[in-house]
């Protein structure tokens, strides 16, 4: 705290009051950057997750690659065009139920680029 023997009491008291306001207001700050940072956690959670799944898909379409179904399960032209729907939809489900592990290095990483770990 200031002594007021340096200080004009004027000066001492124009100098402490914003001090204790702004210790008041603290809390609240606390309390709005702690749900930024929530926000941000879960933002940097789904990315990741759409990450793996894209990263899946990828890997999924290449399984795919060259595997063609023979008469009478073959979908013909259609099953051609709709199949990377189908890889999209299984690696969506594959990252929703855990995935192989690689949304959690990503989040993990992107916690760490942005400063919240």
């Amino acid at each position: 705290m200031l002594s007021s023997s340096y200080l004009p009491p004027s000066v001492v008291q124009s100098v402490a009051a914003p001090l204790a306001t702004a210790s008041t207001k603290a809390p609240a700050t606390s309390a709005t950057t702690k749900a930024a940072t929530l926000e941000q956690r879960a933002k940097i959670a789904k990315t990741a997750q759409a990450f793996e799944a894209t990263f899946l898909s990828s890997m999924l379409g290449h399984m795919f690659t060259g595997v063609d179904a023979e008469a009478p399960f073959s979908g013909g032209a259609g099953e051609k065009a709709f199949r990377s729907f189908m890889t999209d939809a299984i690696a969506t489900s594959m990252s929703k139920a855990g995935g192989v592990g690689l949304a959690k290095s990503v989040t993990a990483e992107m916690l760490k680029m942005q400063g919240l770990t």
